[in-house]
């Protein structure tokens, strides 16, 4: 079982911009929400433009090795952009929402509210990530979900290892 205890061990984590980082977690290297096209305007489902004002700061060629994409959600470009779903096919496991695990298939695994998955540490082990309730935009979730889509939070556990 994964210890629950809090720590104030710190670990490296880079981040390309926007909600991009990646970081090493018990010997697994983990990405969260992919994006790393251009600056520019994207046209969205709904008619409106999202525009991305700064670049990222590298490319998925800087990245090395990823094991598993944390992706909140897969439905808004600012999260999940063309660059970024490319890089899915390289990667063995993309943890998102159950709908969003349904869309991209592949390696893409959909988590409920606290449903948790074990992923095996390299050198032995296990870590736990677990998918929490998340949120989009202000407002109580059953009203902002239909407009802006669901969204899932991850939280990482591991013997040895802080919660993150």
């Amino acid at each position: 079982m994964a210890s629950a205890d809090t720590t104030n061990e710190q670990f490296p984590v880079r981040v390309f911009g926007g909600p991009t980082a990646l970081f090493e977690y018990g010997g697994l290297r983990f990405l969260t929400d992919p994006t790393f096209d251009a600056p520019g305007d994207y046209p969205r489902p709904n008619g409106r433009l999202l525009t991305k004002t700064a670049p990222p700061s590298g490319s998925p060629a800087d990245l090395g090795r990823i094991d598993v994409v944390l992706l909140s959600h897969d439905e808004h470009a600012d999260n999940l952009d063309d660059s970024g779903r490319a890089l899915l096919a390289d990667v063995p496991l993309t943890l998102t929402t159950p709908g969003g695990g349904q869309r991209l298939g592949g390696g893409a695994e959909g988590l409920a509210d606290w449903e948790s998955i074990e992923l095996d540490r390299p050198g032995g082990g296990k870590i736990t990530v677990t998918g929490v309730p998340a949120i989009h935009g202000p407002g109580a979730r059953e009203e902002v979900e239909p407009i802006t889509g669901q969204v899932v939070g991850f939280v990482l556990t591991g013997e040895g290892l802080p919660t993150v």
